[in-house]
């Protein structure tokens, strides 16, 4: 039986679901029965379980998998299969061939092309470096946007809608509005922002007031926003003059990241900001009582709303923060490198930001790492593919593989015959918080 005395709505559908009506010592040992039974549930325990290790060797056993599919892809190793009885190191020498030379490409495509280096050509040599932190500051931003709320016990799938709000407001104050440079800058930020805030502190309501699960409202808004953007964006007001299709007016040159090295390079100020965020993020994590809060919501609702924390606010706070920071991720593009806003601005960063959250294993430095490596891979992938024929859609299937591996952490350590001890079972037993 409930409380009746309870105010909380949450509270009775818990307790009904769990068989918990107040604090137990079993309540406080073990997860909730909600958690521990659903899917979202077990893959939170699972992810924020993992050790480093195991994440590391997911990404190993990742790129292990993608050898084999290079390899079968490859024309040379095709060929050379046919004549496989004849002379079998034949096949051998163009797998070896065929893998290496892929790989060669992709790490050289984001980090340095050695050849341009040797010749002196400064700029074309740091360009893969270039692109890889351009492509990597939205996608952190935005796996810090799933990443907090996970933390919260939430999964926050719904950054690709977020984004797409934020981008209605960020942009509108970048072309509409005449401000000194660095303020406009500052102004249009601040506005992507709160855009993103509002639009996931929706879900947040939602999820505290009414109970209604955060998988579906996000995955409903997401449609709603995308669909709001190519309204939007087709309105005289918010239309380029001249224009039929939709597509805004190019933002003024004081609302615009600086670029660090000129016209020549892609990357801008933005990755600065991003690595801002990710600090201040952690620092509110491990050193504030909101961070505190959020990760005891997250370790066990029931026992949090009986030790006096308002679950529902946090929540709520959780849902603004991923806003706020889905806002930031949408301006890289918008303030960035497009300097328009457009129906395909957010791209697919939404939906990356959830496998750089889970490789992150929901950590700001974890995600930092993350989106570094996820951004190698996608500016990696197109020298790949230029410089070897290898198709750039092998960098997809590595991603999947990645949150695969990740979400099955029990597969990764019986492939490398590790066992589930040491920090890893310590970092099970002491809950999502550690």
């Amino acid at each position: 039986m409930s409380d009746p005395t309870n105010n909380d709505p949450l509270m009775d559908d818990r307790e009904a679901s769990t068989g918990l009506s107040g604090s137990t010592t079993s309540d406080t040992l073990h997860p909730p029965t909600e958690l521990t039974s659903s899917v979202t549930g077990e893959l939170r325990r699972a992810v924020l379980g993992m050790n480093l290790l195991v994440s590391a060797l997911a990404v190993v056993l990742a790129l292990a998998i993608g050898a084999v599919l290079i390899a079968l892809s490859s024309p040379n190793v095709i060929e050379s299969a046919g004549y496989f009885f004849a002379r079998p190191l034949d096949t051998v020498a163009a797998i070896w061939q065929s893998v290496t030379s892929a790989y060669s490409a992709l790490i050289q495509g984001a980090l340095i092309n050695i050849d341009a280096l040797r010749e002196g050509d400064i700029s074309r040599a740091f360009y893969p470096l270039s692109e890889t932190l351009t492509v990597s500051a939205p996608l952190i931003l935005a796996g810090l946007a799933v990443a907090i709320p996970f933390r919260a016990g939430l999964f926050n799938i719904g950054a690709q809608g977020q984004m797409a709000f934020a981008a209605i407001g960020g942009g509108f104050v970048g072309f509409a509005i005449s401000l000194p440079a660095g303020v406009h800058l500052i102004v249009s930020l601040i506005a992507a922002m709160l855009f993103g805030a509002f639009y996931a502190g929706i879900v947040g309501f939602l999820k505290a007031r009414t109970g209604a699960h955060e998988v579906i409202t996000t995955i409903m808004l997401n449609y709603i926003a995308i669909y709001f953007l190519g309204w939007v964006l087709n309105q005289d007001w918010f239309q380029r003059e001249g224009r039929n299709d939709p597509i805004s007016p190019i933002l003024s040159d004081t609302a615009l990241f600086p670029r660090f090295f000129g016209d020549g390079l892609r990357v801008h100020a933005g990755i600065v900001v991003a690595v801002l965020a990710v600090v201040v993020l952690w620092w509110t994590l491990t050193k504030t009582t909101l961070g505190f809060k959020i990760q005891t919501v997250g370790a066990n609702a029931s026992a949090a709303r009986t030790a006096g924390i308002d679950v529902g606010r946090i929540w709520i706070a959780a849902m603004l923060i991923a806003g706020a920071m889905a806002g930031l991720a949408v301006s890289m593009n918008v303030n960035g490198t497009d300097k328009v806003v457009t129906a395909g601005i957010v791209g697919n960063i939404g939906f990356d930001a959830i496998t750089v959250a889970l490789l992150g294993r929901g950590s700001p430095f974890g995600v930092l790492w993350a989106g570094l490596l996820f951004g190698g891979l996608r500016a990696g992938g197109l020298a790949m593919q230029a410089s070897t024929g290898t198709p750039i859609d092998i960098v997809l299937v590595l991603q999947a593989l990645i949150v695969l591996f990740i979400a099955a952490p029990a597969l990764v350590r019986s492939v490398f015959r590790i066992r589930a001890g040491g920090t890893e079972a310590l970092s099970l037993a002491k809950g999502w918080g550690t």
